[in-house]
């Protein structure tokens, strides 16, 4: 009897738990007809219709689901792209430009987070404004520009930027010629006073330009034995054959011989010139201060208003496709330069050709990313060994 009763009594309660499961699905089915009812019914395309078709149905019911999307999804940011212009944020820090009477121009770039700053002069002139008898004066005056003037001798110079912990530099290339010098914040005076010194009142003393001028002829026989070095020469003597562009920048050794303290003069007196010339500074400067100081500094420039664009347009440098070959069977690597004809600094297409010259990179075959560089030339020069370097320029 008492196992009866325990298995009837089993058998009802599974009866009731059944009952109570259907009434939860029948509400369940429920809610989801009411959900169902009110939502737009989008059916599949009908069976006859092309895989094409179908497709294109799908794509148009994620279109429809965009336009209304879930406003809680929305609140920082829209599924439709805009166009945003960033330029403020990508050009920071600004560069702030003023011009002078004198036509000199002042730059800055102000960033006070930075503990060191860099002030240079940059010069449109450079050994493309040289003639074939004075072609190397401008080399030969970048190194003169160091060795001592009216205020400080070449000693104190060096002695005044080592005990500041600073750098102090030069460069001349065909079309430019700068000086700098990377100092800290508080330095800044300082740097700017010696750079307008030694660009004003260098003493060209003739002693020293006869030492320099053995200093030079070993630079050239140095510059003379790298290959590399050479084939840049090479390359404009032919790419701007009879022009100035086609002259090197060190100049033949007969002219370092010759250049006197009047070449180096007249140089500096027809093109270091004050609408020639830009005086830059970069960090933690503030600009109307730093145009104060310029003002004070730089009084003795020639105001002469010739500009570098009027010498061009006397002599131009007209590009010429061709080519020049020196054979040496002792050399174990043959180096090549290939140009064409590109665009000027003042040209916008000067900064696409920039792009692109980043884009197609450098490669050295001791270079530490071998051949895992980001430019497919790259890659390809180094996966297939077809050179021990390459360069873009």
């Amino acid at each position: 009897m008492t196992i009866r009763q325990l298995l009837t009594l089993a058998r009802r309660s599974r009866n009731l738990s059944s009952s109570h499961s259907l009434r939860r699905l029948s509400s369940a089915s429920a809610a989801v007809a009411a959900t169902s009812s009110s939502a737009p019914a989008i059916g599949p395309p009908p069976p006859d219709a092309m895989i094409y078709d179908r497709l294109a149905e799908d794509v148009k019911r994620k279109i429809k689901r965009l336009e209304n999307p879930d406003s809680r999804f929305l609140q920082y940011n829209s599924p439709h792209p805009t166009l945003a212009d960033h330029t403020s944020i990508l050009s920071f820090p600004s560069t702030r430009v003023t011009t002078l009477p004198s036509g000199l121009r002042v730059a800055t770039e102000t960033n006070l987070a930075v503990k060191t700053a860099t002030v240079g002069v940059f010069i449109d002139a450079g050994s493309r404004f040289e003639t074939d008898e004075t072609n190397g004066t401008a080399h030969f005056l970048e190194h003169m520009i160091f060795k001592g003037t009216e205020k400080r001798t070449s000693w104190e110079m060096e002695e005044e930027i080592e005990n500041m912990g600073g750098h102090l530099n030069a460069y001349t290339s065909r079309e430019q010629t700068a000086y700098y010098a990377k100092v800290l914040d508080n330095d800044v005076p300082v740097a700017l006073d010696i750079l307008a010194d030694i660009l004003q009142n260098s003493k060209f003393e003739e002693k020293k330009i006869e030492r320099e001028r053995d200093v030079i002829l070993r630079e050239m026989e140095e510059v003379e034995g790298q290959t590399e070095e050479v084939i840049f020469d090479h390359l404009h003597s032919t790419a701007f054959q009879y022009s100035p562009l086609g002259r090197t920048i060190l100049g033949p050794a007969q002219n370092i011989k010759t250049i006197t303290r009047s070449h180096l003069k007249d140089y500096i007196s027809t093109h270091y010139t004050a609408p020639r010339m830009v005086i830059v500074a970069s960090g933690p400067v503030k600009h109307e201060e730093f145009v104060e100081q310029v003002k004070k500094q730089f009084t003795k420039l020639s105001t002469n208003p010739s500009t570098a664009s009027e010498l061009v347009a006397r002599e131009p440098a007209i590009f010429t496709g061709s080519e020049v070959r020196v054979i040496d069977d002792d050399i174990p690597l043959a180096q090549f330069a290939v140009a064409f004809q590109g665009a000027p600094w003042t040209d916008p297409d000067a900064i696409p050709l920039m792009v692109m010259q980043s884009m197609l990179g450098t490669w050295n075959k001791n270079a530490g990313g071998g051949k895992h560089m980001g430019s497919d030339l790259a890659q390809s020069v180094g996966i297939n060994e077809l050179a021990e370097s390459h360069d873009v320029f």
